[in-house]
């Protein structure tokens, strides 16, 4: 039961990371949360190990929608170099501040985020596009910014890198084809160091490395990178208004939880 969880979840979050851009974690935390409370490990840490785990998936689901949105060339790669090298600080400091948290404070932290997003999706809040990229240190210190918040989050970070890019004027097919090539260096940096600063901690179950979780880890890859390439497909065929407003429920869902428990 808990390997068909975990493919359901994958083929979900990979569907969301290529038709939104935005990774799939804000699907993929909360059900593993749920799912590592069942399997009633440590409170301390399965929400570290809910967002760890998270990224760890985004590596390879953004693999998969990056080669289908780079072929049909839309990828602005110019953009993604430069907003990378703030992405790969911002990360590490992402983990490291969620890992000065409680597992609860990571959880409240998660579920206003989740509010914010539901927020911006089901209202269809977009900032106007009033300006134009910024210079190189512009880039950088906005990709530290999406960096940090995404790795605290367990997020691809499509869901700041679009409407970042589309204040900057950038269009919005192009700006979600751009985001989820951002998404790998976050996820990726993100899952390092997630392993890193969770290494020999002893409230961890077996199959753990790091905080990352294995055998979550696989099931939700196996159904994530085929979905994900779906999903960029039709990124480029489909109106996706009515997702995101469903998408904005869940997320309400989502914090409901994660608040009513914390608070």
């Amino acid at each position: 039961m808990l390997l068909v969880t975990y493919l359901a979840v994958g083929a979900v979050a990979g569907l969301m990371a290529g038709l939104f851009g935005i990774g799939g974690g804000m699907i993929i935390v909360p059900v593993l949360v749920i799912t590592f409370e069942i399997l009633e490990f440590s409170p301390a840490t399965l929400t570290h190990m809910a967002v760890a785990t998270s990224l760890a998936s985004i590596v390879f689901t953004s693999i998969s929608s990056v080669r289908t949105h780079h072929q049909k060339q839309a990828v602005d790669w110019p953009i993604v170099y430069k907003l990378s090298v703030g992405i790969l600080l911002g990360a590490v400091l992402g983990v490291l501040s969620a890992d000065a948290l409680s597992g609860s404070g990571l959880q409240i932290v998660i579920g206003v985020s989740a509010l914010l997003m539901a927020a911006q999706m089901g209202l269809g809040l977009k900032p106007k596009p009033t300006r134009s990229l910024p210079a190189t240190t512009g880039m950088v210190t906005a990709g530290t910014g999406i960096g940090w918040a995404s790795a605290l989050f367990g997020i691809g970070g499509g869901s700041l890198t679009v409407p970042f890019l589309t204040w900057c004027n950038h269009p919005m097919q192009r700006s979600v084809a751009t985001a989820a090539a951002c998404g790998f260096p976050i996820a990726l940096v993100g899952a390092l160091t997630n392993v890193f600063v969770g290494w020999g901690n002893e409230a961890l179950p077996q199959n753990a490395v790091g905080y990352v979780y294995w055998p979550a880890l696989l099931g939700i890859v196996i159904t994530s990178i085929p979905c994900a390439r779906l999903g960029a497909k039709l990124a480029h065929r489909l109106s996706a208004e009515k997702l995101k407003r469903l998408f904005a429920i869940l997320l309400v869902l989502v914090a409901i939880k994660f608040l009513t428990g914390n608070l």
